[in-house]
């Protein structure tokens, strides 16, 4: 992909100042269990993000790395993994960032989380293992649809055998959180992929 600058550089800055200021909330839900004031305003900031990544999207496509450059795009696609009240504007944007990934303009394996949080918020088994919730002793997988085949199908697109991502995302939890955008590239399974579960569990 390439990381030039970007043609929409103010949609760029409006994705990445709206994740900045989401941030620390996602990484307090990953890792507490959080009052209903806090899941209220969090799903307040989402519903708000997710709209404008609508717009966005209506307007030109799935903001991929020419729009809105690198930065800009992981910022839309943690928007899309945040929407989980919105599944409609979750599926389109999965779908829209398909297409992208097809061009070459965007990450297969950000991709690859977003379509399994899809999946999973269809009440669905997941097919690249990235989804987690927070149990009793830390981060446990969601079900996933072929679990004898899930590191192969995981290393086809780059990403860690499951138990070693499973391993990874305990040690970040206990970590202090990042509120960085700058992760561009999911190495592995993060907090991104356990806090609305945490969120949703907690409000029902």
């Amino acid at each position: 992909m390439n990381a030039s600058v970007p043609h929409r550089q103010d949609l760029a800055t409006e994705l990445i100042d709206r994740v900045r200021a989401a941030r620390v909330h996602w990484s307090r839900l990953a890792r507490t269990t959080p009052s209903d004031q806090e899941i209220g305003m969090g799903r307040h900031r989402d519903y708000a993000n997710a709209t404008v990544l609508r717009r966005i999207i209506a307007d030109h496509g799935w903001p991929d790395v020419p729009l809105v450059g690198q930065e800009g795009a992981t910022a839309a696609w943690q928007i899309a993994l945040h929407a989980d009240t919105q599944t409609e504007i979750q599926r389109v944007a999965a779908r829209q960032m398909a297409n992208a990934v097809e061009r070459g303009t965007a990450s297969v394996r950000q991709w690859a989380h977003l379509h399994d949080r899809c999946l999973v918020n269809a009440g669905n088994p997941q097919l690249y293992g990235t989804q987690y919730r927070l149990g009793q002793c830390g981060p446990e997988r969601l079900p996933v649809r072929d679990p004898a085949a899930l590191d192969r199908i995981r290393a086809e697109i780059g990403l860690p055998a499951a138990d070693i991502a499973l391993e990874g995302l305990r040690r970040r939890l206990s970590s202090e959180p990042s509120i960085s955008t700058d992760d561009e590239e999911p190495t592995g399974d993060d907090d991104r992929d356990v806090t609305r579960a945490v969120e949703l569990a907690r409000a029902a």
